[in-house]
């Protein structure tokens, strides 16, 4: 009995002793996923975005290339939406384009190493590493951790949940918290492909940057209907020739000749008078635009930049947005003035943190996507890329650009500002 006893807890202990060697510790699981998300040559991957605000949820499509060590092209469109903007980091530096509005943004920046975001596997692998606190619990599917997040979110959204597929240990699921544990952010991963490597042509700011097919079909519609409108005037200009011709023929030739003669002379009186007044007015424009030189002779000031200069205007063109944090804060000051693109509506507010705010329309740009250096990093908002400094941040949404400076506020302050707007109060 005593023998039976024994070799049953012999049994017992070799069971558990199979169990803990069959069941991988959280340290385990973050050295295998390390190798298998971040040591890949390079990634495809596909997902869906879902960014909750309040009393709303927009979603996004996401589309992300990565090869090492260090090109990305990120594309994130809103559903429903025409609007998009794409991360691109290449050879020359990293862009920012947006190609509803034409326009492209450079920095000299070292994004994502410092700017973590769930649809970079890369950079989560380093979230999970890097976090020694972050905790873990499985399912029967998935390993579930929880650890912090690192980028300008972390203040506001300092925690995140990473759903991790037990047979393939590929990422299935990212939720990203607010301080009271709340979903703010979920990323469903639709599709990766780990091993893909792609040139560094492939990455060429060109190939993102061509006039899409909307804008050659406006293109050729344009050409289409200048070329239309000319013919018809080259078609009326001969059905009236004819028909000057056609009268004149039915008229006596001593009545034709005193009346053509008549006519070359009212024509001759007519283009003196012409000359004249071009030249008149010539010298009015001369005039006038050196009497609005400054004295350095090196501005000439218009009506537009006289107004953006001090008088305010009556009206905006859009709907004016306000921050709602929770601080001690006071609207001190608005104006509104008149700029060459509409409207600027100028905030600025007073109390623990004092800070600025700027908006306007934006304006589409005349030639395609001609890159403008932009100060600072790009700043993933969530519901578009901006730019932050230490001072400031900018970023343009529905049509109007948006611009905060203070001296008082960190980097973290600033996001928070500005995700703050996005459905904060409006007037």
């Amino acid at each position: 009995m005593r023998k039976l006893l024994t070799l049953g807890l012999l049994c017992f202990a070799a069971v558990l002793m199979l169990a803990a060697c069959g069941s991988d510790s959280k340290e385990d699981i973050v050295k295998k996923t390390s190798k298998k998300w971040a040591d890949s040559k390079g990634y495809e991957v596909k997902a869906n975005m879902e960014i909750k605000t309040t009393g709303d949820t927009k979603k996004y499509n996401v589309d992300v290339w990565h090869t090492k060590p260090e090109f990305y092209r990120v594309a994130v469109s809103e559903e429903g939406q025409e609007t998009s903007q794409m991360i691109i980091r290449n050879e020359e530096g990293v862009f920012v384009v947006t190609p509803s509005m034409k326009k492209t943004y450079k920095f000299q920046s070292d994004w994502p190493k410092q700017n973590s975001q769930g649809y970079l596997i890369n950079s989560l692998a380093k979230d999970l590493a890097s976090d020694s606190q972050a905790t873990m619990k499985e399912t029967k599917d998935s390993y579930i951790f929880k650890a912090k997040t690192r980028n300008t979110h972390s203040k506001m959204l300092p925690t995140q949940q990473v759903y991790i597929n037990k047979k393939t240990l590929l990422p299935t699921k990212v939720v990203v918290l607010n301080e009271a544990s709340e979903e703010q952010i979920k990323i469903t991963f639709k599709k990766i492909t780990l091993g893909v490597a792609k040139k560094a042509g492939d990455y060429d700011l060109q190939d993102f940057t061509k006039p899409s097919d909307a804008d050659e079909a406006n293109k050729d519609k344009a050409n289409v209907d200048e070329k239309a409108a000319e013919d018809a005037a080259k078609d009326a200009d001969g059905e009236a020739t004819a028909e000057e011709n056609k009268e004149g023929n039915t008229e006596g030739k001593t009545e034709g000749k005193t009346e053509g003669t008549d006519d070359k002379a009212a024509v001759n009186e007519e283009e003196a008078a012409g000359e004249t007044a071009q030249e008149e007015a010539a010298e009015d424009n001369a005039s006038n635009e050196e009497s609005t030189a400054d004295e350095n002779g090196e501005k000439v000031a218009t009506s537009a930049d006289a107004d953006a200069s001090g008088e305010e205007a009556t009206n905006t063109d859009f709907e004016t947005h306000y921050p709602v944090v929770d601080w001690n804060l006071k609207l001190t000051d608005e104006k509104s003035m008149n700029t060459t693109a509409g409207t600027r509506k100028i905030l600025s507010f007073e109390g623990d943190k004092n800070f600025t705010i700027i908006q306007e329309k934006t304006t589409r740009a005349e030639q395609l996507y001609i890159p403008v250096f932009s100060p600072g990093d790009p700043a993933d908002l969530g519901f578009t890329v901006g730019a932050i400094t230490d001072n400031s941040i900018s970023w343009e949404a529905d049509g109007v650009s948006y611009f905060i400076a203070s001296n008082d506020l960190s980097k973290t302050e600033l996001v928070e500002v500005a995700s703050s707007m996005v459905n904060g109060e409006m007037k």
